[in-house]
Parts: structure tokens; C-alpha cells; sequence
């Protein structure tokens, strides 16, 4: 069963028209792409070799120092994650096999851009979730990644992480990504995606952040920062 996951539905549905059935199409046939890209040369992965380096922090409701507590910032930025609703719908919906196993999952991403529509094809390529010392501080850390495959018109990862830092409480959530232009065929697409396309990469990852502040403080029931995300970019 695929679920067009709407970012801002608390329990989306799964649509049954037309539309529906051919994204459920696409999705099946993602299981048959590869990576349009190599992930085991992340070390080639830098701005000389002409990728796009980017990083994001967003800071989150805080906690009681100590371990995550349930029902909390850390838990629910989980739980956004892991159904993808920090994804703002009006740039990117989620579609998915909820039956699939996450740590392997396909997702057909629908991208929307003045108007018009893109699918592109991504698989999640690994989760995190361990606690251990950054800069001598204990950092919970729980995320998971995706990478772009065949007939995207990008190349690369995106890795989403949530983070309580244990000593203090504080909780952030944070996007790196890496990607560089992949082969478009098409001239029009070529160009388009040249003078719009990195602006709508940052633009997609600032919404991201600021929806996952907003969603947690509601659903924790505890204002937490809201701003544009510290962000670094290369």
C-alpha cells in the first residue's frame, strides 16, 4: 500500500484516484534503480570536485537535562521524522510503502516549483541512533538519511538528525546535505533547474526547520526558538 504522506496531516490518508495510482506506479518502479551516485566516495564529496556542501541547526523545545523523556522534544521530532511532516507540502510530498522496512525504504518525492509538478525517485540509505561525546559534551542522537537515484535531477544525501544534548537539555534538529547537478537531458529542465535550483534546495531546508520548531512546540506544549535556522553553505 502506498500513503501520500502530506506533511501537516496528522493521519494521511491514502488517495485512490488516477493520480494516486500513478505514483503508486512510480514508486514500484523505483525498487529497480540504483544510486545515481557513489556514497562509499564520500571523501570526493567537496566543493572542489563541485559539490554543494550545507548544514542546518534548528533549535527545539529543550528538556530536563538527562535522557530523552517521553512525550517530549526528542520523541516528536521522531516521530515528524520518521513520517517525513517537516517536509513543507507545498514544496515536497512524500509518497511510500508505510509496510516497507524504513531503514531500506523507496520514497517518490513530488516536488512543486511554480506550478508544475516533479517526481524524483529516493532510498534511505541508514539510521543513527547512538549517544556519544561531542566537544567532551553526551549528545543523544537519533536520524536517518536518503540518497537520490537514478532519474533524479540531482545527486547526493541528505542526512536529518535530532539531537539532546544531555548535559543541558537542549534539543536541536539538523539537516547536512551534499549534492551536486546530476545529467538532465532535457534543455528546458537543464536550465531551469541551473538558476532556480539552489535556491529552492535552501528554501526547502529553512522551511524544513522552521516547520519542525513550530510543529514540536505544538505538539510538546512548550514555545521553543523560532527563526531562521543557523545554516552554513558551500
Amino acid at each position: 500500500m502506498a500513503a501520500d504522506r502530506p506533511a501537516g496531516r496528522d493521519r494521511p490518508g491514502v488517495r485512490r484516484d488516477r493520480r494516486s495510482d500513478r505514483a503508486t506506479r512510480a514508486l514500484a518502479a523505483l525498487r529497480d534503480k540504483a544510486y545515481n551516485f557513489d556514497p562509499d566516495k564520500a571523501e570526493r564529496f567537496t566543493t572542489q570536485n563541485g559539490w554543494h556542501l550545507d548544514d542546518y541547526a534548528q533549535p527545539l523545545p529543550p528538556e530536563p537535562p538527562g535522557p530523552p523523556v517521553p512525550g517530549g522534544s526528542f520523541e516528536v521530532a521522531q516521530r515528524l521524522m520518521r513520517d517525513y511532516e517537516f517536509a513543507d507540502p507545498a514544496i515536497v510530498r512524500a509518497v511510500y510503502a508505510e509496510d516497507s522496512p524504513f531503514e531500506s525504504r523507496d520514497m517518490l518525492l513530488e516536488g512543486r516549483f511554480y506550478g508544475l509538478r516533479f517526481r524524483f525517485g529516493v532510498r534511505v540509505g541508514g539510521l543513527v541512533d547512538a549517544e556519544l561525546a561531542v566537544d567532551g559534551r553526551p549528545v543523544r542522537r537519533w536520524g536517518w538519511n536518503y540518497r537520490t537515484l537514478q532519474g533524479h535531477l540531482e545527486m547526493g544525501q541528505m542526512d536529518y538528525e535530532v539531537r539532546k544534548w544531555l548535559d543541558s537539555g537542549e534539543v536541536d534538529f539538523r539537516i547536512h546535505a551534499v549534492s551536486r547537478p546530476a545529467h538532465i537531458a532535457n534543455p528546458v529542465i537543464r536550465l531551469g533547474f541551473r538558476v532556480f535550483g539552489r535556491r529552492v534546495q535552501r528554501r526547502f531546508a529553512r522551511h524544513a526547520c522552521l516547520r519542525m520548531a513550530r510543529l514540536t512546540a505544538a505538539r510538546t506544549g512548550r514555545p521553543g526558538p523560532v527563526g531562521d535556522p543557523p545554516a552554513t553553505s558551500r
